[in-house]
């Protein structure tokens, strides 16, 4: 593997000091079930804050991931394609080699420390998730909460895991010295869909079990409905289905977000549209000839739809519980995002 292809300035692609050393990875595998054919690879990482690059579309600057590669193994995940940095396969070495920055809660506590920390906003789960199931074993995210709280720096948290759940009073504490923002992703409901196309994660009722819980703790949490998946999820009963049940569940909001297929989920997410669906290959073709992204008249009339079925169950952006600060809020003037891309509050 290319381990010297991890950077210290951005993990979402190759740059120029590498993030760790080679003779720093560790590698195991364990026996239990739950971890049966998955193989660890446990660095020393040598920078955890990583800068968003400049390009990208996501809503904010830096990121902390303590984990690369996903055990959720949905099979659209736009983060496959940064396994093949370490000449991993985007297919099922993405899902069953992952990367463990071991120190990554002292390596956190150190550069939040630092005088050149300017106390930013920083973003987790947004490449994978922190809350898959190799945080079960290696407990990263308690001492990362721990320090974000201690040093009252603003986060926010996206994941389809419900083990943030065994980290709630911390996220309760954080909430009560600076901005904490949870959002779980929910892009459908149907069981026999979730099955096949995100198999690793917890069943998506599960998942807004989790967004209930919070809010009975005063802890407001949106939910990215995402993917929308062209002529899977996307009937007009089936988007009812699943804002329904995110309005039961007491989110705050829904930001849908329709599929997109970057190089490395492109190919595998094909593959298995071929063997499941068949029929549907030549749409997804046409759909996407012009790219990642599907045209923006398709997106607009997903946003469209899922807004006006929020706006029936009274979903709305200002729900109570949203997150709370022990300052005075300073102004935001900058402009929203667009609504069908990804946004994390």
């Amino acid at each position: 593997m290319r381990w010297e292809n991890l950077t210290v300035e951005s993990d979402s692609g190759p740059a120029d000091a590498a993030l760790f050393g080679a003779d720093a990875v560790t590698t195991r595998t364990f026996d239990s079930p739950e971890f049966r054919g998955i193989t660890f690879h446990e660095i020393r990482a040598r920078s955890i804050i990583n800068r968003v690059p400049g390009a990208s579309r996501m809503p904010f600057e830096w990121t902390v991931n303590p984990y690369r590669g996903c055990t959720h193994a949905c099979v659209y995940c736009f983060a496959r394609r940064t396994h093949s940095y370490l000449d991993l396969d985007t297919g099922l070495g993405f899902d069953s080699q992952i990367v463990v920055k071991v120190n990554a809660p002292e390596l956190l506590r150190r550069q939040l420390g630092s005088r050149r920390w300017l106390g930013e906003h920083i973003a987790m789960g947004t490449n994978v998730d922190c809350y898959q199931r190799a945080e079960g074993r290696y407990r990263l995210m308690p001492g990362i909460l721990t320090t974000l709280r201690d040093h009252a720096n603003p986060f926010s948290i996206l994941t389809k895991g419900t083990l943030i759940l065994r980290d709630l009073d911390l996220l309760v504490q954080a909430s009560q010295v600076t901005d904490v923002g949870v959002s779980v992703s929910v892009g459908f409901t149907d069981p026999d869909l979730w099955r096949t196309v995100e198999p690793g994660t917890p069943a998506p009722e599960r998942r807004l079990d989790v967004v209930r819980t919070l809010a009975e703790h005063g802890i407001g949490c949106g939910v990215l409905m995402a993917p929308v998946l062209p002529f899977l999820s996307d009937h007009p009963d089936r988007l009812r289905a699943t804002v329904r049940a995110i309005a039961a569940s007491g989110a705050t909001s829904v930001t849908p977000l329709v599929l997109h297929l970057r190089p490395g989920a492109r190919e595998w997410y094909m593959a298995w549209l071929g063997h499941h669906h068949p029929h549907l290959v030549r749409r997804y073709e046409r759909l996407y000839a012009e790219g990642a992204y599907a045209p923006k008249w398709y997106q607009r009339r997903i946003t469209r739809q899922v807004h006006e079925l929020a706006q029936e169950y009274g979903i709305g952006p200002s729900g109570g519980g949203m997150p709370r600060r022990i300052t005075e809020p300073v102004e935001n003037d900058a402009a929203a995002p667009d609504p069908v891309q990804l946004t994390l509050l």
